[in-house]
Formats: C-alpha cells, structure tokens, sequence
C-alpha cells in the first residue's frame, strides 16, 4: 500500500546532484521518479527508487544523509479533472497534503507520489473512492 521514497539531503552546490546519482548508476538502482527543491544552503533530493532499502545504504555509506519515507503513489488516468478529484477525495478527508509530485508511467496513466498528513486515513478516502493505488512493486519498476 505504501511506497518508501529515499530522501537525500545534499549540498546545494555544483556536481553534488551528478554524485548522488553516480552513486546509484554504480550499485544498478533505478531512479523511477524525483523532485529536487532547494534553499541556499542545501537541497532536498526526494525519489522513487527501485531498490530503497539498498539505495539508503550505498548513499549513507557514499557520505550522504538518505532516509525513507512512506509515501502513496495514487494512478490517475490522463482526463482532465482527474487531479482535481484526488485533490477533492483528501480535502473532503480533512486530509492535508505535506507535498506532491508527477510520477510518469505511460500513455494511459499518470501517476502523483503524495506524502499526506495521515497517510492510513488517506489511503482509505482514496480507494472508498475507487482511485487506484500501486503497491511497491508495481511503482518501483513501473517504467522498466
């Protein structure tokens, strides 16, 4: 039900980004989705990996601060509204979204790695209303 995101604190300065991925290239671990915010003194590296629990342990042993996190990654269909509806489906839950971002799988979905503020409630708002949820495995090798 859920999918464990690696989240990389990085130095915000150059090449550290093209580290962090030389270091996954190397161990075979595919980076399935990410997003990259920053501030002045550091970045916040968040990703769907293929293989999290092993990308955590190259990276901390590489110097870097990694963690996991449980994230929902939900399956929308590529209509229009279809993000308003997941957006609608968790604020109708009193649930808050902490952060959000695009996963893509294909032609015919799409996908929206959510890190929601009650993460069982919202997995149970979403499939009472019959939005699609993908398990780790099915996110983890979605785009092999």
């Amino acid at each position: 039900m859920f999918v464990k995101q690696l989240s990389v604190f990085i130095e915000n300065r150059e090449g550290r980004l093209e580290q962090v991925t030389e270091v996954l290239k190397q161990e075979g671990i595919n980076i399935v989705s990410l997003s990259l915010a920053d501030t002045s003194e550091y970045g916040m590296l968040r990703m769907i990996v293929s293989a999290p629990e092993k990308a955590k342990q190259v990276l901390k042993e590489n110097g870097f601060s990694a963690m996991l996190t449980d994230v929902i990654a939900v399956r929308l269909p590529h209509e229009v509204g279809m993000l308003q509806k997941l957006l609608q489906v968790l604020s109708s839950a009193d649930i808050n979204i902490e952060y959000m971002y695009a996963l893509a799988t294909g032609k015919d979905n799409a996908a929206m790695i959510v890190k929601a503020s009650d993460a069982q409630e919202a997995v149970k708002a979403l499939e009472e209303n019959k939005m699609q949820i993908y398990g780790p495995d099915e996110a983890y090798t979605i785009n092999e």
